[in-house]
């Protein structure tokens, strides 16, 4: 068993993942500040493998201290998604990229990180090309995405790390977030019955969040085999423009409505199709659909009733 070190472990991914990895017998050690007021690892509070730190990832003493002894770091800490990281871009670079640094600073030899990039770095699809892998060109459009891809390239130069280009992650969460594509239409499918759409052929990739997890187990397990490389990690299957993700959503709830809007933008503008075979040839396969994420999401939104689950 391995002593791993997860900032932002209290977060949208973090409270799924810190549960798995203490009930698969690691000893967890999340760092978080709790900007949200969450209280996500209640649950798991009486696992004596867990330790939780409340505090800043761009502390420099507590990070130092608490890499003293672990095997693996996953650093999940970070200001996510395009609208929140513009209104505060000192902020967000400072923990979305100066954290790395200063975890690769005060890293030990052998300590192996597993850091979650997202696919959005891929921007758009250059002309003549069918579908983005791990090779094709970098075109991130949003700050978030930037940082995202400079920190990744900072790590891929170091030893022992892998990187996850994450597809938009989408289910239910103790530290639930309604601002992600499928988890923000699903409650407005539930609660209002109708979106308007925005640039609706733009495709994007799509993953359960509880495969996501799995993707940062499978790493853990064959560290040795995948390390020094960037993997995409999504749905095969999903390779949606909004407008076929509310189609699909519709089969389950049938009085959902959506129009495209001619006026307006997304501030999202990423439109690409998504390749993640590598992750698969490398042994890693999804477990959950979009069709499950969607019926687990209807099912959430009878608990969540409110709006304020979002990072914006």
């Amino acid at each position: 068993m391995a002593k791993i070190l997860v900032t932002g472990g209290a977060g949208y991914i973090g409270s799924v993942l810190a549960p798995e990895l203490l009930s698969l017998g690691h000893d967890v050690s999340v760092v978080d500040n709790f900007m949200y007021k969450q209280n996500s690892l209640l649950d798991v509070c009486n696992n004596k493998k867990l330790k939780i730190i409340r505090g800043d990832v761009r502390d420099e003493a507590l990070i130092k201290k608490e890499l003293e002894d672990v095997d693996f770091i996953i650093p999940l800490a970070a200001l996510v998604g395009a609208p929140l990281c513009s209104v505060d871009p000192v902020a967000t670079e400072s923990i979305n990229l100066d954290s790395i640094k200063l975890l690769l600073k005060h890293r030990k030899k052998g300590q192996k990180i597993v850091f979650p990039n997202t696919n959005s770095g891929y921007g758009f699809m250059e002309e003549g090309v069918s579908t983005c892998d791990e090779n094709s060109p970098l075109h991130p459009v949003s700050l978030y995405g930037k940082l995202k891809v400079e920190a990744e390239k900072l790590l891929l130069n170091e030893d022992d790390t892998i990187t996850f280009r994450l597809a938009t992650v989408f289910g239910v969460s103790p530290r639930m977030r309604l601002d992600l594509l499928v988890n923000d239409f699903v409650y407005r499918a539930v609660n209002d019955r109708a979106v308007i759409l925005f640039e609706a052929n733009f495709k994007r990739n799509y993953i359960h969040i509880r495969d996501v997890v799995g993707a940062f187990v499978h790493a853990i397990n064959n560290f040795e085999k995948m390390k020094g490389e960037p993997y995409n990690v999504g749905l095969s299957d999903a390779n949606l423009s909004k407008m076929e993700l509310c189609e699909e959503i519709r089969k389950q709830l049938p009085n959902f409505t959506f129009l495209e809007s001619k006026i307006g933008e997304d501030p999202d503008k990423r439109n690409y199709i998504v390749s993640n075979e590598k992750i698969e040839n490398a042994g890693f396969l999804p477990k959950y659909s979009l069709e499950d994420g969607i019926e687990e999401l209807i099912k959430g939104y009878q608990v969540v009733k409110r709006s304020d689950f979002a990072n914006i």
